[in-house]
């Protein structure tokens, strides 16, 4: 089993994919640790959303293709679009620990970078959503693989296409998280923050903080989770309030 820390403050951030197989390791991770919070990388619109498994009415194009590509490739890896986010809830109810729900409102992060892109990076992320819709499984695995081997450059090639889209989609969201992980760890002592992986590294150095232990998507593809050998990095009952979101 791994352990415990009933008395040592530890935030262990968990790097997730939405489109991919592991539900059961996140559960385990989880049980395993017993954390006192378990923060998600959601909203609570989107959070009921996934609960009940319905789909919000009228919503952007960019998102609905965005939507889209998710579900289609959630089907080729066998699983759902957030399954790994209601895994985590799921193992946090059984485990009577709180769930704090720290990503911004999406309605107004949407509405936020489609207002501030220009006409150039909207057309270029419209037709980017189109081909991602008819790719092949091997392309995003291939896509995967590039992330995995060097995030911090991939991260950056992203910002020199979409400069805007990175801003609101990943570095102001990794702030505003990061925040909210930081007070949720104020009065609480073992945290664990599943959060997409692209967000991993600019969380942990939002936070800045010697007592954070990182878990990566690729060490959860691989199903290394549930003994004391986890590779990691170092360096509903509980909803915070979203009124931080118009700081977008």
């Amino acid at each position: 089993m791994l352990p415990r820390w009933p008395s040592m403050k530890m935030i262990t951030l968990v790097g997730v994919g939405h489109v991919f197989a592991i539900s059961e390791q996140i559960g385990q991770l989880i049980r395993s640790r017993r954390p006192d919070v378990v923060c998600i990388e959601l909203d609570r619109m989107r959070y009921e959303s996934l609960q009940s498994r319905s789909r919000s009415g009228r919503v952007p194009i960019q998102y609905s293709l965005l939507a889209m590509f998710q579900r289609k490739m959630a089907n080729k890896f066998g699983t759902e679009v957030g399954e790994e986010m209601l895994a985590a809830a799921s193992a946090a109810r059984e485990i009577d620990a709180k769930i704090a729900l720290v990503d911004v409102d999406a309605s107004v992060m949407l509405a936020t970078l489609w207002r501030k892109m220009s006409m150039r990076e909207r057309i270029k992320l419209l037709f980017g959503s189109l081909v991602g819709l008819v790719s092949a499984k091997e392309t995003v695995e291939k896509e995967i693989e590039a992330y995995q081997s060097d995030d911090k450059a991939y991260l950056d090639s992203i910002g020199e296409q979409f400069p805007v889209l990175k801003k609101i989609l990943i570095d102001d969201r990794n702030r505003i998280m990061a925040h909210r992980i930081s007070k949720v760890a104020e009065t609480h002592t073992n945290i664990i923050a599943v959060v997409g992986d692209g967000h991993v590294p600019g969380i942990a150095a939002e936070l800045a903080r010697n007592d954070v232990e990182i878990v990566r998507l690729g060490h959860l593809m691989d199903g290394v989770v549930a003994g004391a050998d986890v590779p990691t990095e170092h360096s509903a009952s509980f909803y915070l309030n979203q009124s931080q979101d118009r700081d977008l």
